[in-house]
This record gives C-alpha cells, structure tokens and sequence, in this order.
C-alpha cells in the first residue's frame, strides 16, 4: 500500500463518519372535475305567413241528350267529334223485317277551365336556441 492511501484510510477512521439523510420530493397531482360552465340546447318553432298563388285546373262534363227516330242499317260505332264523344243508342223494333232504327243520341262534351287560385298558408320552421349556464346556477343568455 502506498502511503498516501494509508494516510486517507487513517483520517478515515480517526473521524467518525457522518451519514446526510437524503430526502427526495415526489409531486402528487391529483384531478377532479369541477362545472364551470354548461351549454342548454332547445328548439323554438317560427311561423310565417307565405302566398301561395298557382294555377289550378277543373274539368266539367256536359251531357245532352238529342233525340233522332231514324232507321240504321247496323250498329253505330261511338264517335268523337272534337272534345265531344257521341254515343248512339239503338233499339230492334218488329215489323214485318226487321231494322234498327236510332233513338237517341248521347254527347258527352268536356270543358276544361284554367283560373289561379291564391291562399295564405302557415309555414313553419324550427331554430335552435343555445344558452349558457353558469356554475352557479344563473343563466346567461346567448342570442345564437
């Protein structure tokens, strides 16, 4: 052994040791959730008042009856002349032969008619209203 160990062996022991505590801090975090704010969500209905002006459509159906008292020598075919279907009615009548003979005539005629029709109607939408609501209970109004 050297001399100069010796030396610092010999210190060592003439002094008693001393022992320095070591002390470490540790951070604890710990969390909870606190309200500091909250939002209320609720829907309001509007109406307006809206003109509705459209064209409308009508149809009208006209029969007329016209007499004939004429003779026919076989069935005749419904017909139609413009917007008028034209029905012929036959009958079978005894006499020494036998004839058709046209008894009536029925027209049936149809008309359309076009006017505008206009009516106020209702409408109605929905718009959502937000609000804020404050931990402490009080309402604080948003106009969103």
């Amino acid at each position: 052994m050297s001399k100069q160990s010796r030396s610092v062996r010999d210190t060592a022991s003439a002094h008693p040791a001393e022992v320095i505590p070591i002390v470490e801090e540790q951070a604890v975090v710990l969390k909870r959730k606190t309200l500091t704010e909250g939002v209320r969500v609720r829907t309001v209905v509007r109406e307006d008042e809206a003109l509705i002006d459209e064209p409308v459509a009508s149809e009208t159906v006209e029969v007329e009856r016209v007499p004939l008292d004429r003779w026919v020598d076989g069935p005749v075919p419904v017909r139609q002349e413009g917007d008028t279907t034209i029905i012929t009615l036959l009958e079978e009548v005894m006499v020494v032969e036998k004839r058709l003979r046209a008894t009536e005539e029925i027209r049936i005629t149809r008309r359309r008619d076009i006017g505008q029709h206009s009516e106020t109607v209702t409408l109605r939408h929905e718009e959502a209203v937000i609000e804020r609501v404050s931990a402490k209970g009080g309402d604080s109004h948003d106009p969103d």
